[in-house]
């Protein structure tokens, strides 16, 4: 778990820098107004994942798929499964600390 100059956990935030790296937060009030939107993005990244595996899968039932079809699911199925993966990342570094 990071921390800051003060010894406070840093929250990793369910977004990165238009370079791709990590964002973080420092608070000890998850109530914060950046807190509640971290909440709220990952509540509807989670969403937009449940969304797409289902897509997916109906997708993937069908006897023949083109290429472009599977591509396409692939790289949905990719993003939404990198967004799970950080959100949990970010709880778990969280449940670490209670």
């Amino acid at each position: 778990m990071l921390r800051d100059g003060t010894g406070t956990p840093l929250r990793l935030l369910p977004w990165t820098t238009p370079e791709g790296r990590p964002c973080y937060l420092s608070t000890d009030d998850p109530n914060s107004r950046l807190s509640r939107l971290a909440d709220t993005v990952e509540a509807e990244l989670i969403e937009s994942a449940q969304t797409i595996l289902a897509a997916a899968r109906t997708l993937l039932r069908q006897p023949a798929l083109d290429e472009r079809e599977l591509r396409f699911a692939s790289m949905r199925l990719t993003e939404a499964l990198g967004d799970a993966l950080r959100i949990a990342e970010s709880r778990g570094a969280r449940l670490a600390e209670d």
